[in-house]
């Protein structure tokens, strides 16, 4: 059914949506910007990280063989992302006294470790900058070498102007040269080292003070920030690849200089799909550090913040992403996460509850057109809150059959079973446990069966009093129990 239809993906460098044709199908090849690993991920850029994974979920899932390259930038990423100021890692470093790369281990181990939180898969390819200096000086070697890139005081920088003649700088973020001129014009004294504000670094001289440099034609320096992706992506992609991907945050400067630089370097563009994600904002206000609107995953999964008034799982917090658009900013509250908290616990148990109905020879459940429906919505633009919508329309359905309101057979029921493991577990990478994380699934379960036995037995004894209690109390965490002729039965609301 699924190859039927045809994946379109809004593509940010032509601003419409198109048909996903690979250059080399079944092979795909596709870059995400990984973090700059000098202090703790944030919750917002694990949006972004939990965004590509279900992307890649899904081509994995179409047939595709994916070749995924996410970086680890530990080196070049400078303060405010300008050519001027400090290596956040190396700040960092001199800040807790520790060498930059105990400081670049300990956040890519902390970031790694979030991400399995999220149950996100790894990538193909996880490179680093540091691990990429030989290729970049020669990438900056072609850059000079084809006449857009100049020397000036032992540093390397990239000749926006000169190439603008001939290309179109801008057209990823669609800014006019014009006007980024007219804009930046001001700025040019204290830069006398570039030819034009709008200049930027492809390798920057590093003075005695600065504790991360190497050895280059040019002196001893580090690698521009810009050109790390440009290099570490073609190396494992080729200088032309299919997808690419990043915050929305990066579409400028960041990925319009890497298509400056590859441009130049190979005569090429380098990408045919741009794909970003979008923020992820606190009740309507974009996160900052510097406003107090940030936190930690851990934080949000400890319930140690302020901001909400308990925690919530993984799990939960992944669900209730799944229901923004990738490309939407998503706001993050109390109330959503406990709705997404519901919502998925009301999944999860009609999902365990699926090989309790009672099945006869007929069905009135259509499998195959919520299905089709979720195939819809990946298909288009991975659009995952529509597929959401879908399977919570089958949650409605599976309760009209167990109330004995909707007949159904034992092929809808492995169909059923089929749905939520194909669009909810392997595709959107939810955890199949009831509120929990892995193998505590079955421990919850079991809990609860062992409480509605004592139960059983209570009435037995006709301790109605102790059996109304572990009822109430029960319902009290959110678990309601039903009595009925075939036996008690119980649900998470």
């Amino acid at each position: 059914m699924k190859q039927d239809q045809a994946l379109k993906v809004y593509n940010t460098y032509s601003r419409k949506k198109e048909v996903f044709e690979p250059h080399a199908a079944p092979f795909v090849g596709m870059y995400v910007c990984g973090p700059t690993v000098y202090s703790d991920v944030h919750i917002g850029n694990c949006r972004t990280f939990i965004s590509y994974d279900v992307i890649y979920r899904y081509l994995l899932h179409l047939g595709y063989k994916v070749r995924y390259v996410r970086n680890i930038t530990d080196v070049g990423h400078l303060e405010n992302d300008s050519d001027d100021g400090e290596d956040k890692i190396a700040k960092k470093a001199k800040l807790d006294q520790l060498e930059p790369m105990e400081i670049v281990q300990k956040y890519t181990n902390g970031f790694h470790e979030v991400l399995q939180l999220f149950n996100t898969l790894n990538p193909s390819i996880e490179p680093t900058a540091t691990g990429h200096l030989i290729e970049q000086i020669d990438y900056i070697q072609k850059i000079i070498e084809e006449g857009f890139g100049y020397v000036s005081n032992d540093s390397v920088y990239f000749d926006v102007e000169k190439f603008s003649q001939s290309h179109d700088y801008g057209i990823l973020s669609g800014r006019k040269i014009e006007e980024l001129m007219s804009n930046t014009r001001s700025d040019l004294e204290g830069q006398s080292e570039k030819r034009s504000p709008l200049d930027f670094a492809l390798w920057k001289k590093a003075d005695e003070k600065h504790i991360m440099q190497w050895k280059s034609p040019w002196g001893n320096g580090f690698p521009g920030w810009h050109l790390e992706c440009s290099v570490m992506s073609t190396k494992y992609l080729g200088e032309t690849f299919d997808i690419h991907g990043g915050g929305m945050d990066l579409k400028f400067p960041h990925h319009e200089c890497e298509i400056a630089q590859n441009v130049a370097a190979t005569g090429k563009n380098p990408v045919k799909y741009w794909l970003h994600a979008n923020m992820l904002t606190l009740n309507g206000e974009k996160m900052s550090k510097s406003t107090g609107k940030f936190f930690l995953p851990m934080q949000m999964f400890d319930g140690t913040t302020e901001v909400f008034d308990k925690g919530y799982s993984p799990s939960t917090v992944r669900f209730f992403m799944m229901q923004c658009h990738y490309r939407s900013t998503l706001d993050l509250s109390s109330e959503a996460l406990a709705a997404a908290e519901k919502g998925l616990q009301r999944m999860m148990a009609t999902y365990e509850a699926l090989d309790q109905l009672s099945t006869g020879n007929q069905s009135e459940i259509d499998v195959e057109d919520l299905q089709q429906r979720c195939y819809t919505a990946m298909n288009d633009d991975f659009n995952t809150p529509i597929v959401c919508a879908t399977l919570f329309d089958a949650v409605k359905q599976v309760n009209g059959a167990k109330d004995g309101k909707i007949k159904v057979n034992q092929s809808t029921v492995e169909g059923l079973k089929q749905l939520f493991e194909t669009f909810l577990f392997d595709i959107m990478g939810i955890q199949s446990a009831l509120g929990q994380e892995g193998s505590s699934n079955d421990k919850s379960s079991a809990l609860v069966e062992l409480l509605l036995g004592l139960r059983k037995q209570a009435k037995a004894d006709k301790n109605y009093a102790l059996a109304d209690q572990l009822r109430d109390q029960l319902a009290g965490i959110g678990i309601v129990i039903k009595d009925t002729p075939a036996g008690t039965e119980w649900s998470v609301q």
